[in-house]
């Protein structure tokens, strides 16, 4: 692809998904009006960003207290039963390795295990944020996290691993072609197996006991992956559609700020918490991948690519009902496809890569919209009558 290509590929995703996120934005928007009043939130405008519980309000998690659609409706404290069943931190990625080598893949290196780093030292400072590497590009695979035995930390570790699984299954190439086959497929691997951590999957594991069975709990459950999963995308497209308007020179350093704020009114629908007038100022750089210089847009397309990668291996995996609650756990039909999309590594085009693992050369945000479904229809149902969109 071009460039020109390439811009108009995530912005033909993005209007796919944009119907979505426009429902969560207008039923978030109204319920943060009921919170704190239209005086600070006005009701068919842009949310202030720092009502949204992240600093870039990128992802909102955060507030799922103040928008739990069922308040006290059953729902799986993965947390809690992972403490219950004494799960420390080298168990809970043992148990994350078993869901590769239950889909037939190879077991982690015995020096994973002697290399990796799973607990903050005492002794030193460390940066604590996770990461996944294969160190001299010969299999040594390791991950860096200091382990808290809680959900989220759980689904970080399949994350993780996914990374470590493509180095393994494309080390033995030419250096060349040690990567994946573009950026967005390294982020979703791990992501799409962890769309498998379903109830079903928990009870089969033996951490939860009953699999809830009530509408309720499924529609609280979609809202809190929602406000990470949906939530993230314009911030994930924006952060280098602005910067390729900088690389350009379309976006002068004098509008550095205020193009910055005029795409996320656009895309995120969300304004800064107070005026930004002044022209030095640099908001964008508050995000590391910007100073740093770390494309940006591999998130948004990992967030597109791991509902793709899951519909097609619950496919492989027989699966037919719905796409929420599958889990491949244990299906070696749906570990084939994987393996055949990791072993290409970079050496064929992404299309390649992709038509390996899920019969299609296109990306295709359908399943992301197919997983949510009922969570859409929720939304839709609540935002009767409410003016949706912002100006």
């Amino acid at each position: 692809m071009s460039p020109a290509e390439f811009e108009q590929e995530t912005e033909r995703l993005w209007t796919q998904v944009k119907p979505l996120y426009d429902q969560l934005h207008c039923h978030v928007r109204a319920k943060l009006v009921e919170k704190y009043g239209k005086d600070k939130v006005p009701e068919t405008g842009l949310i202030p960003a720092h009502l949204l519980g992240n600093m870039w309000a990128q992802e909102w998690g955060n507030i799922y207290p103040l928008i739990e659609p069922y308040k006290g409706a059953a729902s799986i404290d993965v947390t809690k039963a992972l403490k219950a069943a004494k799960y420390d931190e080298l168990k809970m990625v043992k148990l994350g390795e078993s869901f590769f080598t239950s889909l037939g893949l190879d077991p982690l290196p015995a020096t994973f295990w002697e290399r990796s780093m799973f607990i903050q030292p005492k002794d030193r400072e460390v940066v604590c944020h996770a990461s996944a590497w294969d160190v001299d590009l010969n299999n040594d695979l390791r991950i860096k996290m200091c382990i808290k035995i809680n959900q989220e930390d759980l689904i970080t570790i399949h994350h993780e691993l996914g990374h470590n699984y493509y180095y393994h299954y494309y080390y033995k190439l030419p250096v060349l072609y040690q990567n994946g086959a573009h950026d967005g497929f390294h982020e979703a691997i791990g992501d799409a197996l962890a769309l498998s951590v379903t109830p079903a999957y928990l009870k089969q594991i033996g951490l939860i006991d009953t699999v809830p069975s009530d509408d309720k709990g499924l529609i609280n459950l979609q809202m809190q992956d929602a406000l990470d999963k949906i939530a993230f995308l314009p911030f994930g497209k924006l952060i280098d559609q602005w910067r390729w308007d900088v690389f350009s020179g379309k976006t002068k350093p004098s509008e550095y700020n205020a193009a910055w704020w005029a795409l996320r009114a656009k895309y995120q629908g969300i304004a800064p918490a107070g005026d930004r007038p002044d022209p030095e100022l640099f908001d964008a750089g508050a995000k590391y991948h910007v100073p740093a210089n770390v494309p940006y847009t591999r998130y948004f397309l990992a967030r597109i690519l791991q509902f793709q990668f899951h519909k097609s291996l619950c496919a492989a995996a027989g699966h037919t009902g719905p796409l929420y609650e599958c889990s491949i756990y244990g299906k070696t039909a749906a570990g084939d496809k994987l393996r055949a999309m990791l072993e290409l590594g970079s050496s064929k085009p992404w299309p390649d890569a992709l038509e390996a693992v899920t019969g299609q050369r296109t990306m295709d945000a359908q399943p992301m919209i197919e997983y949510f479904e009922p969570l859409l229809k929720w939304l839709e149902e609540q935002n009767k009558g409410r003016t949706c969109g912002w100006q």
